[in-house]
């Protein structure tokens, strides 16, 4: 695996596809991981992410103004549930077991294993953030595991299962993202 940038003008294509997420930050050195299932594209290299108030981590956010938004593969179910589960609130240690790294540049931690991460500035809202728990970021930086995603592309059909994408749909039930398809619609397409 070589984790490489990935374009920021085509880093929205890493949340196109709808995966569930985790999202990290970190403020003074006091960090945290939690499960996100409520994120997505808000626009050109925009990030749209819903975080409840009891969430340690949307705490974090909002004392240091970034995020992480990871794009785990099937390999990581463990891990997701079990940031998803826990709070830092009532579990200080929760994230010391996990396989953190920093990116050059971003005093965030990521968990290894995933196909992409997203570091967010925070576009501050304070309105829409307290009454809908909705926070907007830019994208201001972007990595990918060249086995899933390179040149601004995915690719599933090329990688191993346990490196495809995780969708959840309700109920406790989650897909891995399926095989790809073309379909020839004419010039323009990339």
């Amino acid at each position: 695996m070589t984790i490489q940038p990935v374009q920021i003008e085509k880093a929205y294509r890493l949340l196109q596809i709808g995966p569930t997420t985790m999202i990290s930050a970190q403020h003074e050195g006091d960090a945290d991981v939690m499960a996100a299932a409520w994120v997505g594209i808000g626009g050109p290299n925009k990030v749209v992410a819903y975080l409840g108030t009891q969430s340690y981590t949307r705490q974090l956010i909002e004392k240091s103004g970034y995020f992480v938004v990871h794009v785990p593969t099937v390999q990581q179910m463990e891990t997701v549930l079990y940031v998803g589960e826990h709070s830092k609130s009532t579990m200080p240690d929760k994230i010391d077991s996990l396989p953190l790294f920093y990116q050059k540049g971003y005093d965030i931690p990521m968990i290894e294993g995933s196909a992409a991460w997203i570091v967010c500035k925070v576009l501050p809202n304070p309105k829409q953030e307290k009454e809908h728990d909705s926070f907007m970021a830019e994208m201001v930086a972007a990595w990918s595991d060249d086995r899933v995603f390179r040149n601004g592309h995915w690719e599933f059909d090329r990688a191993p299962a346990e490196l495809r994408t995780v969708h959840y749909v309700a109920g406790g039930q989650f897909y891995a993202i399926g095989d790809g398809f073309k379909f020839d619609h004419g010039p323009g397409q990339d």
